[in-house]
């Protein structure tokens, strides 16, 4: 350990434990053997971090946030695994992140991630970048969740769901299969209800590509097509990058993605889109 980390007298440091530089250890923080921190970071008081745990740069963990603890699978035998985190996350009071389940095998979170208070991540799930979760919102095992994903409080997922890009999910919500890229969905269980239109916006994605997504989410909601039908649909008249990852999620969907909500639902989330992507080019602000 190098001596420019700053070390309360009451934390408790396991063996063969690797620091960079910078960090920060509070107080009464636990940190179990053989985990490896990069630089700069911020374990706040009553923090854990269980073996196998590694974080890269300039995250912040909350007061009592629990990562790396023991999986919450009876099929755990005390095997080797891990859990591994990028940078400059943060992760709030009371998250729960835990290890592999199998040996060998981790639960991974990329950078500049947002987790709010109690939420849960599980074993062997797998978090891109810059998502969002609101408090209390919990992943079960092996779930995916793509870049800038919006996970609204409250929100529950079955094991190995998939969560797209950009998707955005409302709070109290619900979801026992795969959500694809791009849309707002809620409910219990929970369907699509229209197009992350605002969310798009502010990731830079240009008005010609929206309105591909528009189309490929009539086709595949609103058309009378079945999944296939609307695939098939979908590649004959539309290319961009942004399509093309909307349909491989789906078509490498396991088990099988949400149900459209209706043409009514659908008509009034399409008119709070509307409202909301004027707002936006008036200069509105906030996170969505």
């Amino acid at each position: 350990m190098r001596m420019t980390n700053t070390i309360h007298p009451s934390a408790i440091i396991g063996v063969n434990v690797r620091l960079g530089t910078d960090n920060v250890i509070g107080p009464n923080v636990v940190i179990g053997d053989g985990v490896k921190l990069g630089d700069r970071n911020r374990i706040l008081h009553g923090a854990f971090l269980g073996k196998g745990t590694e974080l890269g740069d300039e995250n912040e963990i909350h007061m009592n946030a629990v990562i790396g603890h023991a999986p919450q699978d009876l099929a755990y035998r005390g095997e080797e695994t891990f859990t591994r985190i990028g940078s400059r996350n943060v992760i709030r009071e009371f998250v729960t992140i835990h290890r592999g389940t199998r040996a060998g095998t981790s639960t991974v979170i990329g950078d500049q991630n947002f987790i709010m208070a109690y939420c849960h991540i599980a074993h062997n799930c797998v978090l891109a970048n810059q998502i969002i979760m609101v408090n209390q919102a919990s992943l079960t095992g092996h779930c995916i969740v793509e870049d800038r994903a919006f996970l609204s409080g409250m929100t529950g997922f079955h094991q190995f769901s998939r969560i797209g890009k950009l998707a955005m999910v409302s709070a109290l919500s619900a979801f026992n299969k795969d959500i694809p890229p791009f849309v707002i969905c809620g409910g219990r269980p929970g369907v699509a209800q229209g197009i992350n239109v605002v969310g798009m916006r502010r990731a830079g994605i240009g008005p010609k590509t929206r309105a591909e997504i528009k189309e490929a989410y009539r086709l595949l909601y609103r058309s009378g097509l079945n999944t296939t039908q609307a695939i098939c649909a979908i590649k004959k008249s539309l290319q961009s990058p942004e399509i093309n990852h909307f349909v491989k999620f789906i078509e490498e969907s396991k088990r099988g993605i949400i149900d459209g909500s209706g043409a009514v639902s659908d008509t009034i989330a399409h008119r709070k889109n509307q409202a909301a992507d004027s707002v936006e080019a008036e200069g509105s602000s906030g996170v969505l």
